[in-house]
């Protein structure tokens, strides 16, 4: 199977990168029975959708992957936890109306939610799944975050995650991602976080998953 991983950073899966000696310029490589290949798009929805939409239009592939770090508002997570993230939201994408927010859907101008399509012969890990939101602005902010749990729910938040389904989605690729938890959403404090924690789980998972 041919499949492509996307992370926003270098670091987020330089673990992976050196426990399978893969690099980014290469243009693929067989690990079991997988022909794999890594794309860095850059931090944002942005650089992910503008990256990751002109390498689809010249590669095919039977599966990607987006891997990467979040933050939770679900406080039933724990740091490091591994999640399979089910469907994605643009969570600032839309339009003020006084105290309301207006979404795309209200706007009659599409959905802002996208959602992850598997494909069906590849073992996916048991993760933990979740809903999530993409934003610009992560959040630390107390009146901010309690908004958007009231406007979307979410359990956790990244800067491309929605991105990365939109592009696949309209090229026509299955897609997952999978997001190893940081950081509580909560005032800005980043004594609390452990970055390096969630990035080893995450790797870790996947080398298990290629190596399995």
């Amino acid at each position: 199977m041919k499949l492509l991983f996307v992370a926003a950073t270098l670091p987020e899966v330089q673990p992976l990168l050196s426990a399978l000696q893969l690099n980014t310029n290469s243009e693929g490589k067989l690990i079991g029975k997988h022909l794999v290949k890594v794309l860095i798009t850059g931090a944002g929805m942005v650089p992910t959708a503008f990256s990751l939409g002109r390498h689809l239009a010249e590669n095919q592939y039977d599966l990607a992957i987006n891997l990467g770090i979040a933050g939770t508002f679900n406080f039933d997570l724990s740091l490091g936890d591994v999640c399979l993230v089910k469907e994605d939201t643009f969570a600032e994408l839309g339009a003020e109306d006084g105290e309301e927010f207006l979404s795309p859907d209200n706007l009659n101008l599409g959905s802002a939610t996208h959602t992850h399509n598997p494909k069906p012969d590849f073992a996916l890990p048991e993760l933990k799944e979740v809903c999530a939101i993409t934003v610009n602005k992560v959040h630390g902010h107390e009146l901010s975050i309690a908004r958007a749990i009231a406007r979307f729910n979410p359990q956790i938040e990244s800067m491309e995650g929605a991105a990365f389904f939109y592009a696949c989605n309209q090229s026509g690729v299955h897609c997952i991602q999978i997001r190893a938890i940081s950081n509580f959403v909560e005032r800005r404090n980043r004594e609390k976080w452990d970055i390096g924690l969630a990035v080893n789980k995450l790797n870790d998972v996947m080398i298990n998953l290629l190596k399995g």
